[in-house]
């Protein structure tokens, strides 16, 4: 409680002696008089008297204490930036492992690992040019004489876009533009930091940094075409990559992709705001239908020539990955079959174009793209992460293809390998090993023994280590704790806080007293989940209250972390200070709980998701603190085509929906992502249709609200659209908003604040 609340309550505290003392006094005089006749009834005047100011001078402690708690509004979250966590940007090792560098709004700044300090400024735009452009993203080359300042950046979907880049020389502090030629993709240094290459209307560049001399590498780039050096949409969405071009360590040759997607089939997006709109269209590959033609090819500087590697079958194929080995002149791709149930390391000479296999993998669903996979500098093991035993491991491989050994073991998954100390012979990863709502540090040596936790309390980390992992930056949070940054050695010291964010955290206090509570509950399927809930300050147990549940659910994803909860957290704090209680759940197919969980969905994706979030919400309704007449769900993506099956399938139990840009049919989204969990409609298309939220319509009961941009080009307003006319064909109510040229994302300007104002006056209507 803070000091006014304090206060308040004090002198409240005193009201209530004082005319306490009063009414008894009164009391007390009129007995002499009257006693015999009233005694009875003037007592128990007297004590509803003292009843009723009680309960008034109580509810106005509470009210007072109430106001000193403020509010939160949706200006609060999405106008004010009232609950913004301060952080660190773009923080990037320097080679001696006892420095890093930070980019700010004003400069790209040297610190100390050892005291958290700064050293120096690198490089403080405003000495460039006063009205030098905004920095968004730096690069610093091998030998740290040069900086690669990115700006103007111009988005084309949601992980990529165009830049300028300007080349600052530290030593002599100049700066020039790196291209009068347009803007730019992709820039990147090479290892020698000599030269740099990017991508250019889908073709590959060089350029010469002594001259500025562009060197271009490909002519066949054309938009909807061809795309060479970067990937098309559904790579960059689904695989997770965008760059598409890879220096040699010896800085001679250049491998990269090249796409032909002239046969993929195209999706419209009229984009509002002209006389007459403007039509964009982009190649779309939907599953079941033909994707890229995908090449990889490895270019030789000194040469000028091209070499085409032989890389399969590319109509049925997928190459998500490309990676130097430590020799420089042998290149690794990994290549996987349509359905993604095989994948295979297969290693390629540069000279001369032959290709032998490394690694294979296989499952009776799907291969995971491994997240780590990397060459060590001995040039004769590398490490990479598999589910292959039920859980997600790292293990070493030598570069004969064989098993030297599983570096990490157990019941629980490895969220992510951090540092690779090659000299010390030890491997940093974080893991759900406590449970799998946290992620949490640990080290372990190659020989997989000497595993010690690193992290001091259950949390979330994510790490950041710098050159010859001696140090570490550490962004730690918790449910109700906002990022705090720290300095470690590597034994998990802390040297430095740099970031505490208790101004924030402060301001968290003084706007309620909600906080997340986990725990887990067990449906009617004996099937254990994940959970945790927001309630009002003032919960009482002998009340009862409508409950909000927030659902994402796909694959491999999860919602129920130990970790801060930024925009919608607020939001969900918001609601309960109105009196609901916010439930979320993670059910079947969502990740840290090892791949028997996260595959039950494969071939059926949502059947088992609906249940569970059905089954949760029942488990919920038999609470004596809840209203089972009043409980709602709300999702975004896959959790809007979850929350929308939800209310269908479950028309007994959910009051209100909210769908947020939501997949109503998976027959409209892409085939790398559908098919990796679903095969192809031609194979299965029962599990197409058996949950697709369009085929159930007629049992809606409860209220629905359906939200769609229309320049949505992830989920495409096509399912919104599909949604809306089978509600109408079915003479069912619902209520919609659309959202002209919005992305998947929905926001800019006050867009957000008004999708929030939206649905929470949904909420307060219908829930």
């Amino acid at each position: 409680m803070n000091n006014d609340n304090a206060l308040c309550s004090i002198f409240i505290a005193n009201i209530i002696i004082v005319w306490e003392n009063y009414f008894f006094c009164v009391f007390l005089q009129k007995v002499p008089t009257e006693f015999h006749e009233h005694t009875s009834t003037d007592i128990q005047h007297f004590t509803d008297m003292r009843k009723t100011f009680l309960a008034i001078a109580t509810t106005t402690v509470c009210c007072l204490t109430a106001f000193g708690q403020k509010q939160i509004t949706l200006e609060d979250i999405w106008a004010r930036g009232t609950f913004s966590a301060r952080g660190i940007s773009e923080i990037n090792s320097m080679t001696d492992g006892e420095h890093y560098c930070v980019l700010t709004r004003n400069s790209v700044d040297k610190y100390s690992y050892k005291t958290g300090e700064k050293v120096e400024s690198l490089c403080v735009f405003s000495d460039i040019d006063a009205k030098f452009p905004r920095v968004e993203s730096y690069q610093l080359n091998a030998n740290e004489t040069q900086l690669l300042l990115s700006s103007g950046f111009e988005p084309l979907y949601r992980h990529s876009g165009v830049s300028d880049y300007y080349l600052y020389d530290l030593n002599n502090k100049t700066c020039k533009k790196l291209s009068e030629n347009g803007k730019q993709r992709l820039t990147q240094f090479s290892p020698d930091g000599k030269k740099t290459a990017f991508v250019r209307d889908n073709n590959l560049y060089i350029c010469n940094l002594e001259t500025l001399k562009e060197t271009q590498v490909t002519f066949d780039g054309k938009f909807n075409a061809i795309i060479n050096g970067t990937t098309d949409w559904v790579y960059e969405e689904e695989f997770s990559i965008t760059k598409g071009f890879y220096w040699s360590p010896d800085s001679k040759k250049i491998a990269f992709y090249r796409f032909d997607e002239s046969a993929v089939k195209q999706y419209n997006m009229q984009m509002w705001g002209e006389l007459y709109p403007e039509d964009y269209t982009f190649k779309y590959p939907k599953a079941g239908e033909d994707n890229s033609v995908v090449d990889v090819l490895i270019y030789d500087l000194s040469s000028g020539k091209t070499l085409k590697l032989d890389v399969g079958s590319q109509n049925d194929q997928y190459i998500p990955r490309i990676k130097w080995t430590q020799n420089p002149n042998i290149l690794s791709f990994m290549r996987m079959n349509r359905l993604q149930n095989k994948m295979e390391l297969l290693l390629a000479d540069a000279t001369t174009g032959s290709i032998s296999p490394l690694y294979t993998e296989e499952n009776n669903t799907y291969v995971e793209v491994p997240e780590t996979w990397i060459f060590l500098k001995d040039g004769k093991n590398f490490i990479i992460n598999s589910e292959k035993d039920g859980y997600n491991h790292i293990y070493m491989y030598g570069m004969d293809g064989k098993e030297v050994r599983q570096i990490t073991k157990g019941n629980f998954d490895v969220a992510a390998v951090c540092g690779i100390d090659e000299k010390a012979k030890r491997i940093y990863f974080t893991s759900h090993e406590s449970s799998a709502i946290n992620t949490e540090l640990y080290v372990i040596d190659f020989t997989g023994k000497k595993k010690t936790k690193l992290s001091d309390k259950p949390g979330t980390y994510r790490i950041n280590f710098g050159s010859g992992c001696r140090y570490y930056i550490s962004n730690f949070s918790d449910a109700n704790t906002p990022p705090q940054f720290t300095i470690h050695d590597n034994k998990g010291k802390q040297i430095v806080m740099l970031e505490d964010n208790a101004t924030l955290k402060q301001r968290m206090a003084e706007y309620g007293a909600e906080t997340k509570e986990f725990g887990q509950l067990t449906t009617a399927e004996n099937i254990t989940l994940n959970y945790y809930t927001i309630k009002p300050a003032d919960f009482d147990s002998c009340k009862q209250y409508p409950v909000f549940m927030y659902v994402y659910g796909g694959p491999g994803h999860q919602q129920v972390t130990n970790s801060y909860g930024y925009s919608d957290y607020y939001w969900h704090r918001m609601l309960a200070q109105h009196g609901y209680i916010v439930v979320c759940v993670d059910g079947r197919g969502t990740g840290g709980r090892g791949a028997e969980f996260k595959k039950v969905t494969y071939k059926q994706l949502g059947k088992y998701e609906c249940i569970d979030v059905i089954g949760a919400a029942k488990w919920f309704a038999a609470k004596p603190w809840v209203n089972a007449e009043r409980i709602g769900i709300f999702g975004w993506s896959f959790g809007g085509y979850l929350s929308s099956l939800a209310i269908l399938k479950g028309n007994d139990v959910f009051k209100a929906a909210i769908a947020v840009a939501p997949v109503t049919t998976w027959r409209y989204y892409d085939n790398i992502y559908t098919e990796r969990f679903l095969q192809r409609p031609q194979d299965n298309p029962e599990g197409y249709d058996q949950n697709s939220p369009l085929n159930f319509v007629k049992q809606l009961k409860g209220n629905y609200l359906i939200v769609h941009g229309t320049g949505d080009d992830n989920v495409h307003f096509q399912n919104a659209a599909d949604m809306i006319s089978a509600l109408e064909n079915a003479n069912k109510q619902f209520e919609m908003r659309i959202y002209p040229n919005k992305n998947h994302s929905i926001y800019g300007g006050y867009t957000r604040l008004n999708l929030y104002t939206l649905m929470t006056d949904f909420i307060f209507r219908k829930l």
